[in-house]
């Protein structure tokens, strides 16, 4: 009697808790989102760095292997050819209610690649 008493009582409680567990939250107000959406473009913006200093080591990586193999006499296969890696450039943050404007990416890294015109910056009312 005493067991199934405390596994009841056990139960009431447990349901009791899990109502409120499922409360429904509120609607994030304005600044929050702005505040979210500055955070989720910090973070798209530091994986392009990530991408772009990625690029930049197996670029290296890939030098070093055939000057190596260069120098023993190896015999090695033609490079495949790849994009050139791009730098995303600084971040620039938005201001609150202002378009979001991406930012124009640098010339090419690599020295033979044309040179992308750089956009010219907007004025300031």
């Amino acid at each position: 009697m005493t067991k199934t008493f405390i596994q009841m009582a056990s139960l009431l409680m447990a349901s009791c808790f899990s109502l409120s567990v499922m409360a429904k939250l509120p609607a994030p107000s304005d600044e929050a989102k702005a505040k979210a959406a500055e955070a989720a473009a910090k973070t798209a913006h530091g994986d392009k760095i990530a991408a772009f200093q990625l690029c930049k080591s197996r670029e290296k990586v890939a030098a070093h292997y055939y000057k190596t193999a260069k120098a023993s006499g190896k015999q090695t296969t033609a490079p495949v050819a790849t994009p050139a890696c791009v730098d995303p450039g600084p971040y620039v943050a938005t201001a609150p209610g202002a378009p979001a404007v991406a930012a124009a990416p640098a010339a090419p890294s690599k020295p033979g690649a044309p040179a992308a015109p750089a956009a010219a910056p907007a004025k300031k009312s």
